[in-house]
């Protein structure tokens, strides 16, 4: 499956539109990428850097923002047509801004979103 940056960029950015306004109103110091491939692990969709929202304490600041990577090639390696990359950027994006809000793997997976 073939698809230019451009078009995959206004597909993550269609997935995040999905997210509840008020859930993206409390993301904070966050940064959606995309990204051609994970260098430690290709075959990775998504990856989430950072201290979830979670986890932050009174002293967090003054950090960069975290990282939320979608990753290009590895997606349109796993999919045979455009329906299937619109499926699987939406579960892909919302399973990392999960991760910034504190859940776990074995959350989301239960939930469907793994």
């Amino acid at each position: 499956m073939e698809m230019t940056r451009r078009r995959f960029e206004e597909l993550v950015a269609d997935a995040l539109d999905t997210i509840p306004a008020e859930l993206t109103r409390a993301m904070d110091n966050v940064v959606v990428l995309v990204e051609d491939r994970n260098t430690e692990d290709p075959d990775l969709l998504g990856l989430y850097e950072g201290i979830a929202l979670t986890e932050r304490t009174s002293s967090y600041g003054g950090v960069l923002p975290d990282r939320i990577s979608v990753y290009q090639d590895a997606i349109l390696s796993i999919c045979s047509d455009a329906d299937e990359v619109v499926h699987e950027v939406a579960v892909t994006v919302v399973h990392e801004v999960a991760h910034h809000f504190g859940i776990d793997e074995d959350t989301l997976h239960r939930l469907g979103w793994g």
